[in-house]
Formats: C-alpha cells, structure tokens, sequence
C-alpha cells in the first residue's frame, strides 16, 4: 500500500523527492535536535495522485487523521477543541524551492467557539481575534476563491476610520467585527459559509496547496527555473507557535551569510507582535537581527548557535525562518539559500577555505549562468526607472548610446567617437558593419535566434529582440512606444539581461570578472573566487572548449577567454562588405574566364584572412567551414533593385545595366524556402571553382604560417552534407587542391576534412558519413530547424510563447538542445560515427555549445569537444568541468 503521510522525525534531507524541500528539511531539523514545532508532511506522491484521479487519492484521509491524531497527543490538546485549541499552519513544500509561488494556510482550527478558548488561555483577546482574522482571510482567498483583494480593502477601511496606521492600532473589538466582515465577504462571493468544522478546515486547505501547484504564478515560476511541472508539491502540516503573542514575541527571517555579496555574518529581519507572513508581506518595517539582540538576547543566542549548527550541517549558506513565542524560539523552516551570482562564488570559494568542502564540491555550487551574468556590464537599478519598453533578453549586459536607424549611420557616428545603439525591425546581414560599431542593438522583431540575436550573442553585443512594443520608422528615422517618439540621436538604455529598454542614459557598473578574463589580472575577493573555480573547471574538463570566430580579433580574445582552437570559422563572414562585389561578379560571370577572374580577386583577400586567423590560434586547431549560405544572400535585396528599376522606367530612362543584371538573377536564384535551398555542399558540387578557391585559399595560408616559423592546425569542414556521395566527391576537390599547393610550394600541407552534421538524414546515416570524414561537428542550429521542421527566423515570435505557456517547450530548442530529439539524433551519429571510425573527432558548433545545460548533454553523449562565441567560452568552460563532476557536492539553490 501506498504511504502519504510521514511525521518530522521519520524523515531526512535524503528523502526531499518525497518529503519536498521544506518537509525535508524540517525532518532534518528535527533529527538534529532543534526546536522545531512537531507536525508532519503529506508527500509530493500524495499530489501526484490527487492529479491523476482529479480526486483526492484513497487512504489520504485516514492517514492525515492518523497524524493528527498522534500529534494531539503530544500536544495535549485537540484541533480546534473549544478551551484550548491545538492551531496548525498548512504549507507548501515543492522538492525545489518556490518561494511565495504556492499557498499557506495559519491558524487552522479556530472558529466562533475556539478563538473565545484560545483568548482566555493565552490572556490576550487582541491575539486570538488576530489570528481569527488571517485564518478567515487566507482560507477565503485561498481555498474559497474570493478576491483577496476584498479582503484587503475591508482591513484598509477599517484602519482608515480608527485612524490606524497598522495593523496594530487595530484593537480585538475591532478585529471581532473585521472577522464578521469577512465570513459576510466569503458568503457573498462563494455562497457558502466559512467553515466551523477543524477537521473540514484542515482537509480543504491540504487540497488548496495541491491545486496551488498549477497556479499561474507557480507555472510561470517553474519555466523560468526550469523545473518539472510533474513533480508536485508536498504539505506540511505544522503545529502553530504565535510570534504575535505581544513584545516578547515575534518572527523573522536570517541568513547564515549575506546573499547578495556571499559576506559571512547573520543576515536578516525581524519584526516584533508579528506572525511570519508580516516579514515577507512588509507591512511593517522590520528591525536587524542586530537589534533582535537588544530585545532578547537569549533568543538572539540560540538563534546564532542554531545558524552555526545549520550551516555547518548543510555546508553551505542556510535561509531560516523562526518564531519567537513569549521569549521560546522556534526554528520554522531552513534551505540551502538562494543567492546573487557574486555571492555563489564567494561562498563556495570561502566555503572551502574553511574546510567544509572540497575545491570540487565548490565547482557543483556555481553555474555558467551566473557566470554570465558576472561577465557583463550593469545598469546601476536605483537610478534606472521605469522601462519604456521590453523585448526577449537576446544577448546579456548593459549599454548606453544614440539611438541610429541603419548600419550607415551607426558606422558614421561610432567613427566619430559616439556610442550608438542600433535600432531596427529585424537584422539582416547587411547590418553587420553596424552590429560591429554598436555598443547594443534593438530589433522590434525577431527571437532569441534570430539573427541579430545569435550575431549579438557572438560578439558579445548587448541586444533585446522582439519588443513589440517599438513601432520603428527607418524612413522618418525614430521609433515609437505609444505616445513616446525616440528621434534618432536621442540616447537609450539597452538592459540585455532582463530584456528592458530605457530613455536615457542609465550608468553603468564595470564588470570586474570580464576584466580578468580579458587580461588575467587576478586580485583578491570576487574576482580571485572566479580565477580559483576556473582553475578547478578546467582541471576537472573532460570536454574540450573551441570558440566560433570569423576574424584574427575574436580569435585572439576567444584565446585569452581560454579557448583551446577555433571549432566553427564561418567563410561567407569574409565575403561582406566591399568584397561583396567580387561575389556579385562571380554570379554575374558569363563565361568561365570571367568566373575565375572573380574567384582569383576573393583568394588573396580570404589567404589573408585565414593567415591572421591561424597566427592568433597557433599551435590550436582551427575548424574552416566552406561557404554555406546561398549566394542569393549576397546580393543586394530584391525590392530595393526592383524598386529602381521601375523608377527608372517611370522616367522614360533607360534603367542601370547593372541594376537590369542583378534583378534578372536574384530572380534567377529565388528560392520559395532557401535555408533548404542551394546552399552548402551543394555550392561546391555546382558552383565550378568555388571550393577550389577556398581551399587554395587555406593551404596557401598555412603554408605562410609554416614558412613564418608558426604552427597552423587549419581543419576543412563541409557543410550541409546529406549522402556520403557528396562528401566523397567535394573531399576529393579538397584534396586535389591540398596536394596542388604542396607541389607547387615544397610544404606538405594536411588538413583534415571532416563534416558538419545538421540534417537528419546525415545522423542517421553517419556510419556511411564516417567512412569519409575525419571529424564531425554537429550544427545544432540546422539541425533542431530540420529535426522539428521550424524556420528559426519565423517561429520564435510567432508561436513560441504560446507553446511555453501551454508546457510543450520548457524553454526554446533553440536555446537549449532538445534531448528527446535533436539529443537522440545526436548520440546515433556518435555510435555510429565511432563505430566506423573510432578515431572520429566529434564535436558541436551550434548556440548550443555555449548553453550550460546542453554542455552537460555533449558531456555525457561523449563529444570531444563543444565551440561557441568568444564571450561565452568562460561559461562552457566552467560547465565542462561541472558536467565531468556529475553534480558532485552541487546544492540545489533553485
């Protein structure tokens, strides 16, 4: 038969999947001998099955009668009886800690008989009447569905006309009638009475817990943490201790360090005559626990003495909640707290220094996402207000500039010494140049992947995308929110953390963590906390950390961010600018002669580039993808061309020949869906001379490095490989190439070729694949867009929040890798991959690569190594050495 109920002292921290945390935890407490009220927890089993038979399960009853059975005899008195009722708090207790986001019930037990009993054995009329109130007030709104906001209006009427200014110029006369005023709300809205019944009380309120599970607060909550909706919560059934019994009572809330900045000491509040809620809710102003000292010192030390023994229990910072009742403590709740970023650092660094864990056990107590959050620059909050709009937080970190409308101008004024910040509806390749002179960028279209985002992402650009909110007007250059116009030049504040836009200029705090990374500089505090967990990270690794780069500078930052090669450098990066017109002269070419005559103009240009990149990569590998996206992307766009041919027309004139050209191919080259187009290996089966060039391109470069004394480890990469067939053929062009330019030089030059794997069929077929390359690296990019079959330019701001919201995402594929899957495509590619070849290298160079949780996935799929953006290497790097821990020593601070 199936338990449900288990008492305090039955239970432990082990058995928090079952317990939930806080029934866990007061299990804990009370098996060290602590003062904790006796009660006993209705498991997270227990409201699994309430979901599954959308009744409450059979047994459940009997069992929780049972208890309370056991604890009336212990406490010499029964639930709710008329003299000297037994009162008991109902509260939630999910196995990851959701604070505020589920329901509390107190004072259970009392009604018109028993709050006259409770009155007269504790001699204080105000306190019984007092709790009356909140019991009648919680149980209305919780569990009867009245809009607490009544209930709320009633009290501030009431303390208007006595002329109060808290609750506590409220006398018991007063808190008598205010009780009657609520249970006329409760049967005017619920059209039922308030219950009298202990028994019907307890019952009813365990069911409101439960149902407070699939609150929206508590839904919206566990998919911003990342917490499983089918785990349920459990409810802990508590005798009540009373901290508003008068000044000699009280309750409050510690910490056993600071949590913001991770500073040991007790840290916290304390609010005289008050019941626990009163702390959370600030109705009141709270006093220190440096002055719970004043009060009642004897109270203050076991308290401290309590903390100490938590702390060094549970080996990490410790949130406690207490009561005081008439001068007893009380210990009402502990976990393992939560904390700012700097605080995770500081503590686990401290933490090890004072012996009571291990370098490793530190490294499972940080995470890559709050490295992050270190990494980047600040708005000082305090001075920030209200945002003037919001959109997707695409790229983290804080900026501050003039607000441009087109690549040009942010060009132009950046030259100039002026900080900008970008404003578009969407992005384009085109505004690449600007992205680079932009301090942050802002797209009121667009999600996370879009491609401002990902460009954003990779070069470490503040961006907020999709702010639907911004109306833009590229024409008469401004943008709007509602009746607020941004002309252009007006300065904004960017916040890519938390996706917030603002007029003006916020100021900025220094990110002293990105300083150490760009220079090594190590220095006492946070910073030193950082450098040592690296250290620990790197040691621990198994999966090996790359960077995408396109360009010698991100190559060298990638490297001093602690990048072991370069896992994706994208060729058609190289093709920008005003080499776009080399590009548009091979599309253009009508014969072969003029064809090479392009090609032959690009190849000096992309040597250059692959020698700058091999010189700052030296010694590491660096992982050449052969150009990938189609040409058309090249071009200049469709309408503008069509739009000046038609004017021209419109005039009588003859249009410009070569506007004529350009618009009869990008015709010629349209494609109804191009990311499944002629792109790819597909460019080099057809385009005569393309990979040719390319790969002249490579080996000539490295045979400058060899011949300049360095050490090029330069890798060919061919994308978008669906059948061996292709793969064989174009290897057979690389190598052909490679063995050209070693005769023609004296330098024998080998690269190895491998491939990307970002089609379905490619993963499914990789033993065949394996037969031809030499490596693979996943592009998990392509690969989730074809795996679920979504355009990852369209769908993000098109449905994607609707699919959060209903629970078939937990967060966007294309932010995290789908296990079940993309995940499972994957681990076949590596099986069958290294079953062909065993000395396959295997590799990712998606967003992917930089997302701490899909870090742990390639880690246990058994990938040699993940690559991503320059700024988000120190993150991977931290999740790598995390993921070969396996969780060691990690505490769950959710």
């Amino acid at each position: 038969m199936v338990r449900y109920v288990y008492d305090f002292a039955e239970g432990g921290r082990e058995l928090a999947g079952l317990l939930g945390g806080k029934g866990a935890n007061l299990a804990e407490m009370t098996r060290l001998g602590l003062p904790v009220p006796p009660g006993f927890t209705v498991t997270t089993e227990a409201c699994r099955a309430y979901f599954g038979a959308d009744s409450e399960p059979d047994g459940l009853a009997e069992e929780i009668s049972g208890h309370l059975t056991a604890l009336e005899k212990t406490a010499g008195r029964r639930l709710g009886q008329p003299d000297d009722p037994l009162l008991l708090s109902v509260r939630s207790g999910a196995r990851f800690s959701m604070p505020g986001m589920m329901e509390t019930i107190l004072d259970i037990g009392l009604g018109d008989d028993s709050v006259l009993g409770l009155a007269k054995v504790s001699g204080n009329e105000r306190f019984a009447w007092d709790s009356y109130r909140r019991l009648v007030q919680m149980f209305g709104s919780t569990v009867m569905g009245v809009d607490s906001g009544l209930f709320e209006s009633a009290l501030s009427d009431l303390k208007r006309v006595r002329g109060a200014a808290d609750d506590l110029g409220l006398d018991a006369t007063d808190l008598a009638g205010l009780v009657e005023t609520y249970k006329a709300l409760i049967r005017q809205e619920s059209g039922e009475d308030f219950p009298q019944s202990p028994d019907e009380q307890l019952r009813r309120a365990v069911l409101a817990v439960f149902e407070s599970w699939n609150g929206e607060r508590a839904r919206i909550y566990r998919r911003r943490e990342r917490i499983a909706d089918d785990l349920g919560t459990a409810v802990n059934v508590q005798t009540m201790v009373f901290g508003n019994l008068g000044a000699d009572s009280g309750s409050g809330v510690a910490f056993t360090r600071d949590p913001a900045t991770g500073r040991p000491g007790l840290y916290g509040d304390y609010l005289p005559n008050a019941q626990g809620e009163d702390v959370v809710a600030g109705i009141r102003n709270t006093v220190s626990l440096a002055d719970l000292e004043e009060l009642d010192p004897v109270s203050y030390a076991q308290l401290r003495g309590h903390m100490e023994t938590l702390e060094t229990h549970y080996r990490d910072l410790c949130d406690i909640e207490f009561t005081i009742e008439r001068g007893r403590l009380w210990m009402l709740q502990t976990r393992v707290g939560k904390r700012t970023a700097e605080a995770s650092f500081a503590i686990a660094a401290e933490l090890v220094d004072e012996g009571l864990i291990s370098p490793a056990e530190a490294l499972g107590r940080v995470t890559g996402d709050g490295l992050a959050r270190l990494m980047f620059p600040r708005f000082d909050t305090s001075a920030v207000g209200e945002a003037l709009a919001h959109g997707l937080p695409a790229s983290p970190g804080a900026a501050v500039g003039a607000a441009v409308f087109d690549s040009a101008e942010a060009v132009r004024r950046a030259a100039a010494g002026e900080q900008v910040v970008l404003v578009r509806q969407e992005t384009t390749p085109d505004d690449l140049p600007g992205m680079l002179a932009a301090q942050a960028v802002l797209t009121s279209r667009g999600g996370k992947t879009s491609h401002a985002a990902v460009v954003a992402r990779g070069m470490g650009t503040v961006c907020v995308c999709g702010a639907e909110e911004i109306v833009v007007d590229t024409t008469a250059r401004r943008f709007a929110v509602g009746d607020t116009v941004v002309e252009e030049g007006t300065v904004v504040s960017v916040d890519g953390s938390e996706g917030a836009v603002y007029l003006g200029a916020a100021p900025l705090v220094d990110s002293a963590v990105m300083r150490y990374f760009e220079t090594g500089e190590r220095s006492a505090g946070l910073v030193g906390s950082v450098a040592r967990t690296m250290e620990q990270a790197d040691s621990a690794a198994r999966l090996e950390v790359r960077a995408n780069a396109d360009t010698p500078a991100d190559a060298a930052r990638a490297r001093r961010f602690g990048a072991r090669g370069i896992g994706l450098c994208r060729t058609e990066h190289m093709f920008l600018g005003e080499r776009r017109k080399l590009v548009e002269a091979m599309i253009l070419a009508r014969d072969e002669s003029e064809r090479k005559d392009a090609l032959g103009a690009l190849l000096p240009l992309q040597r250059e580039d692959f020698i700058g990149i091999l010189e700052a990569m030296d010694g590491l590998p660096v992982t050449i993808r052969l150009i990938d996206p189609p040409l058309h992307e090249f071009l200049p766009d469709r309408t503008d061309l069509a739009v000046r041919v038609a004017a021209a027309e419109a005039r009588g004139e003859r249009p410009d020949p070569h506007d004529t050209e350009l618009l009869d191919a990008v015709d010629r080259m349209h494609e109804e869906n191009p990311m499944l187009g002629l792109r790819g290996v597909r460019l080099g089966l057809v385009v005569p001379g393309l990979v040719a060039m390319q790969v002249r391109a490579i080996a000539e470069a490295v045979v400058a490095r060899r011949r300049a004394g360095g050490s090029p480890e330069a890798e060919i990469m061919v994308p978008l490989v669906g059948a061996v067939e292709e793969l064989r053929i174009e290897r057979a062009e690389v190598e052909r190439v490679l063995a050209e330019v070693s005769e023609e030089t004296g330098v024998p030059v080998h690269c190895p070729v491998g491939t990307m794997i970002e089609l379905p069929r490619a993963a499914l077929t990789a033993d065949r694949i394996a037969e031809e390359a030499e490596f693979f690296s996943f592009g998990t990019n392509d690969l989730t867009q074809t795996t679920w079959g979504f355009s990852r330019d369209d769908v993000e701001a098109a449905f994607f929040s609707a699919y959060l919201d209903k629970g078939i995402f937990a967060t966007s594929p294309f932010e995290t890798l789908d296990r079940d899957g993309v995940g499972r495509l994957v681990r076949i590619a590596v099986d069958e991959g290294r079953a062909a070849r065993p000395d396959l290298k295997i590799g990712v160079c998606g967003e992917h690569g930089g997302d701490p949780e899909s870090v742990h996935f390639f880690h246990e799929a058994g990938l040699d190594y993940v690559s991503c953006s320059p700024f988000r290497v120190p993150v991977a790097r931290l999740e790598a050495g995390r993921a070969a821990l396996s969780g060691t020593g990690s505490s769950d601070s959710r």
